[in-house]
């Protein structure tokens, strides 16, 4: 029969095999033919296992080796043999695996196996192995190989270890007896399942007699009860651990635990004084700190937190007081001003109560406490007090200067009683309407008062100690200036009256209505009527409508522009005041022509009406009409470009219809006879006249300056001529130069003439000379009410 065997260690240890259990691939037990240990391991695939099945003769045990061995020589760990190996040297011995050659060394004839190095089992627990039995000379294996195992036994060479320390814990201040505070664990890396090298007991070596530990657990429980954070709020303790059950020989490590007794509500507050006493100003603003009172509370945190209020107290609503968060102080503050004249000191009663009551030390309390606090007032120099703050006094606006209107009082708060004089905030009465007496008060008038341009006025007057001028009391006086009639009703707006020349016979053209700077207290009432030069007209009549407006009426129609173009009407507005007051207002009436649904079309004159023109001139225009009356036909239609109107006038705005006819602008468009000019003449003549003596004589200028300063001459009076249109426009001049004989043809400079010539006679001249006998010819002037 063949087989492993091994010897030595192994037949010592065969017991130790039977007590514990090994997780091993296979199963131990006594050999009944050897008296040894046999396992059957899982072998490599055997090539001769194909052809036939042999029995193994593997007969060997499970090797062991103490960890840390610190002897000189190779430690022995076991020998194996094969019943093959008839000792003749045949036989070779092979080991393979873990450590091998480097750990492990096998002596090739005898089997002995040794360990080389210095084993820890907390580093490898357990090394795995092959053994193989091989011929010598072939290195043919004569067994199979076989994996056993070699195991480091276990020393108890590591002492138990804190991973966690040091520990902080806390715990309530006066909890019972057995409180649990923390649990601390302590690991031994010894083997646990081999002797007691790994079990530990934990003991407490400092932190007694306030705390214990469990043996066992390492549960941190109080050892004394109701400990007090107060007298001490932090304990260092320290705990062991042991392993080899506590006892002698055994390895040991310690840790730190530090414990903090967590605060409770346990201690109510204590004022340091049962009275407190203050001093304060009379001159102390509201809202001000009276004084600052501390409750003593052991406590921290919210356990320390606290309200106050005033119980009791001779001035009741003079003072409040509050928590500052911050500090835990009792804040007293001024709510009503304070007079040593009137009230010199106040006694108050204040308690102070925790915000948070704990119910489990209610038997500790009461949790509050009360205190005496005597407020004191001190005297102080103070400005004068007016009587009242704000005097309201009223004053006619016809007052004459120096009208007394009404008076001031202060006086001294002091017990001294200094005498007062009072002056006027000139920031306030910049213009100097009013003055006041320094000695007695009264405000009088300094200048003639205008409702209209103000009609109350807001005046500070300042009283003054006469001992002592820096104390400087303010107070109010508001005027307000009573309206008398002294303003006459005006028209409310400029009106822009337009009459067609088809209008009918007591047709209203226009509702006017008036405004009054003045307010009565019954309200404007307004009379209107046409003034005595126009009461009599046959155009025009005025209706009162009795709700202060007036409508204006024509008398008559068959208005034509080209007869007058223009009416003024002088309309009497009279208010209701006492004395009544008037006005004359002028109602300019422009008469357009119109369409068929009234709409104007073109308003004011047809055509300009020149005079005076020079007989160069005169003789120069008949030229040119005796040459073609049709160019002048075209030249007429054609003049429409000489009204050339500019929309980025600066005039008076929208409302500005007295510079240029507004009608024409809106409708450029429209033309009912193209035979009629559309050119129109200013409402106003002008009455501007160029001195002749500024004229230059042209002729006497070189040819290439004359054109030049004709131009100038004409852009200078065009600028000073106060008739002229507010509006940039077009002039044209039909100018010759020095050599015509018939002069300038200008409008401007036919304007500009005094000649007295009469030109009647052209009307004797034919129908052909009826034109300029039309323009140049004497006409009555007409009235403009006619």
């Amino acid at each position: 029969m063949t087989g492993w065997r091994c010897s030595g260690i192994c037949r010592a240890l065969a017991l130790l095999a039977l007590l514990f259990p090994l997780r091993e691939r296979g199963c131990w037990g006594l050999n009944p033919s050897s008296g040894d240990l046999e396992k059957s391991p899982r072998s490599d695939p055997d090539p001769w296992e194909g052809l036939h099945r042999n029995k193994r003769s593997w007969v060997w045990n499970q090797f062991f080796v103490l960890e840390e061995y610190t002897g000189n020589e190779p430690l022995y760990v076991g020998k194996l043999h094969s019943d093959v190996d008839k000792g003749d040297g045949k036989v070779k011995y092979v080991l393979s695996g873990e450590g091998a050659t480097s750990i492990f060394t096998i002596d090739e004839n005898t089997g002995d196996i040794h360990a080389t190095k210095r084993l820890d089992r907390e580093a490898q627990a357990y090394y795995t192995l092959q053994a193989q039995a091989v011929d010598r000379l072939t290195n043919i294996p004569v067994e199979p190989r076989s994996e056993f195992v070699v195991k480091v036994q276990d020393i108890n060479d590591n002492e138990p270890k804190f991973l966690d320390g040091p520990y902080l814990a806390g715990v309530p201040e006066m909890s019972p007896l057995g409180t649990m505070v923390v649990q601390v664990a302590a690991t031994d890396a010894d083997d646990p399942t081999y002797g007691n090298s790994a079990r530990v007991v934990y003991s407490i070596i400092h932190g007694q007699p306030y705390f214990s530990v469990e043996p066992k657990t390492g549960v941190i429980r109080t050892a004394l009860p109701n400990m007090d954070r107060e007298t001490r709020d932090q304990y260092v303790l320290v705990i062991q651990a042991k392993d080899m059950v506590g006892q002698m020989g055994g390895l040991s490590g310690t840790t730190s635990v530090t414990v903090t007794l967590t605060d409770v509500n346990d201690n109510p507050p204590r004022f340091t004084h049962k009275n407190y006493q203050y001093t304060v100003p009379e001159s102390l603003p509201l809202q001000s700190v009276v004084a600052r009172i501390k409750a003593a509370d052991a406590d921290i945190g919210s356990n320390a937190e606290m309200d106050f209020r005033i119980m009791d107290g001779d001035g009741p609503g003079m003072f409040n007081i509050t928590t500052d968060e911050e500090t835990q102080d009792g804040i007293i503050i001024l709510l009503k001003p304070l007079d040593f004249e009137t009230k010199s000191s106040f006694s108050l009663r204040i308690e102070a109560t925790n915000r948070n009551i704990d119910s489990n030390f209610l038997s500790l309390g009461p949790f509050s406490d009360t205190t005496s606090v005597k407020v004191t007032v001190e005297d102080v120099n103070e400005p004068p007090v007016f009587s009242s703050p704000l005097s309201k006094m009223v004053v006619s606006e016809d007052a004459r200067v120096g009208t007394s209107i009404g008076r001031v009082s202060a006086h001294d708060p002091d017990n001294s009683n200094n005498g007062i004089r009072y002056s006027i905030d000139r920031n306030t009465d910049l213009e100097r309407f009013f003055n006041v007496d320094a000695m007695s008060g009264v405000i009088s008038t300094a200048k003639s008062l205008d409702r209209e341009a103000n009609s109350v006025h807001n005046l500070t007057i300042f009283a003054m100690e006469s001992q002592d001028p820096t104390q400087i009391g303010k107070g109010i006086s508001l005027i307000t200036v009573s309206d008398i009639n002294d303003n006459a009703p005006v028209f409310a707006i400029d009106y822009e009256t337009l009459l067609c020349e088809n209008a009918l016979p007591g047709q209203v053209i226009q509702t006017i209505s008036a405004v009054d700077k003045d307010e009565p207290l019954s309200g404007h009432r307004f009379y209107f009527a046409l003034a005595a030069p126009a009461a009599g007209n046959l155009n025009f009549t005025l209706r009162d409508n009795k709700d202060n407006t007036a409508s204006v009426l024509t008398k008559r129609g068959g208005f034509r522009r080209r007869e007058q173009p223009v009416y003024r009407l002088p309309v009497l507005i009279v208010d209701s005041g006492s004395p009544a007051l008037s006005s004359t207002n002028t109602l300019s009436v422009r008469v357009c022509d119109c369409d068929s649904d009234g709409v104007a079309l073109s308003c004011g004159a047809v055509a300009y009406t020149a005079t005076g023109l020079s007989t160069g001139a005169l003789l120069a225009i008949l030229g040119c009409i005796m040459t073609d009356g049709s160019a002048y036909r075209d030249d007429e239609e054609r003049d429409i470009r000489e009204n050339i109107v500019r929309y980025d006038d600066e005039g008076g705005g929208e409302e500005d219809t007295e510079a240029f006819d507004m009608v024409t602008l809106r409708n450029l468009n429209v033309i009912r006879d193209p035979n009629v000019r559309r050119d129109v003449t200013p409402d106003t003549p002008t009455f501007f006249h160029y001195p002749s003596t500024s004229r230059p004589s042209y002729k006497s200028l070189p040819d290439n300056v004359v054109f030049r300063e004709f131009i100038w001459e004409r852009l200078k009076d065009a600028d000073v001529d106060p008739s002229a249109p507010p509006y940039d426009s077009l002039q044209t001049y039909a100018f010759e130069g020095s050599g015509s004989v018939a002069e300038s043809l200008s409008s401007l400079e036919s304007l500009s003439t005094d000649s007295d010539q009469n030109y009647d006679y052209l009307s004797n001249w034919g129908p052909r000379f009826k034109k300029l006998a039309d323009l140049y010819g004497n006409s009555d002037g007409t009235s403009v009410f006619s």
